[in-house]
């Protein structure tokens, strides 16, 4: 597809009055898809055919002290996953402990259930067989 002769201008045009805070076409984020949305251009027009107007939007938004909303969300999504880090991290360390609390359990089980092996195995002297008493013999 070919773009429009008159593209450029109105991406300028529509950068314009992002900044001015008077957005017609879009909802003013200071974003890339609100721009196009502004210019009425597909959104790969800036990302594709005319990144030096992507890149001049953004640089005039930060010119003017402000952070562009790609970057706000991926900052406040970058806090997001380090504090989700932080909690798996936690519990990492508390499913170990709690892992080594059971291997523990489990070797004294083990231990424990080797000694009574040991035991129902060897005769113990102080136990004796009685015998069943036989019946009467039949005269």
């Amino acid at each position: 597809m070919t773009p429009a002769i008159d593209e450029r201008d109105r991406i300028r045009a529509a950068m314009d009055r992002i900044l001015s805070g008077s957005p017609v076409h879009s909802n003013g984020a200071l974003t890339v898809v609100a721009l196009a949305t502004e210019a009425g251009v597909p959104r790969n027009a800036l990302t594709q055919r005319h990144q030096d107007l992507k890149n001049e939007f953004y640089e005039r938004v930060r010119a003017r002290g402000e952070t562009p909303d790609s970057e706000k969300r991926l900052r406040a999504k970058v806090v997001k996953l380090k504090e989700q880090h932080a909690d798996d991290l936690k519990v990492i360390k508390e499913l170990k402990i709690a892992n080594q609390a059971l291997v523990r359990a489990l070797h004294q089980q083990q231990m424990e259930n080797q000694q009574l092996r040991q035991l129902i195995a060897e005769p113990d002297p102080r136990v004796r067989a009685l015998q069943q008493p036989r019946p009467p013999a039949r005269r």
